[in-house]
């Protein structure tokens, strides 16, 4: 993994794992925004209402400096934490993983619960494609019409997405690249004439 890329999942994965009766319904999504993630959770609480425990953790963005670890009424540090302790072991990000308990009438103690929700998260997170990402960052700019060939031209030898162009006055356009690819394709779009980028003007 180089330092503009990231690890994650492309879509939805579950598990079960049972321990002296309780019974751990783990489920790993992948997520965007905390907004996805509280649609989630509340989702799955009505889902599982009737279960003594849904506990979650997640890890949003590239850095991996926005997470969140929920312990939802077991003993503090003993479920939230121990999922959360997967996801950044696996180095994951923009991952959202929801267990959900079932007690079994026999208790844990704190280290079983430990145990048990480090096996539930990571029971899911087997079960789940993992894929790499790239950080990419867009750009926006404007320039005359007569050089559309020219930024054509380095649109396609520097393999940049199109993300939206418009032709009125002037022609506009916003690319997306790769975040250590961006700085080369600046530099070109720089020498082309009347271009000028969109955070300048």
């Amino acid at each position: 993994m180089t330092e503009d890329t990231y690890l994650t999942i492309p879509e939805l994965s579950e598990a079960v794992y049972t321990e002296k009766r309780s019974k751990f319904i783990a489920i790993a999504l992948p997520v965007r925004t905390t907004s996805e993630i509280k649609e989630y959770i509340d989702f799955y609480q009505k889902k599982y209402y009737d279960a003594r425990h849904v506990c979650y953790a997640y890890m949003l963005g590239s850095e991996r400096k926005d997470f969140r670890a929920n312990d939802n009424g077991e003993p503090s540090g003993t479920a939230g934490k121990p999922i959360l302790g997967q996801i950044n072991s696996n180095n994951l990000t923009d991952i959202l993983i929801i267990v959900v308990r079932y007690f079994g009438g026999i208790k844990l103690g704190t280290s079983g619960l430990i145990t048990a929700y480090k096996a539930a998260a990571a029971e899911a997170i087997a079960q789940a494609q993992i894929i790499e990402k790239t950080v990419d960052e867009s750009i926006t700019f404007m320039f005359e019409y007569p050089f559309m060939n020219d930024v054509m031209r380095i649109v396609k030898e520097e393999e940049s997405e199109l993300l939206s162009q418009s032709y009125e006055m002037d022609c506009e356009m916003t690319l997306r690249i790769r975040k250590s690819l961006m700085p080369k394709l600046r530099a070109r779009l720089d020498k082309v004439e009347t271009l000028r980028f969109v955070e300048d003007i």
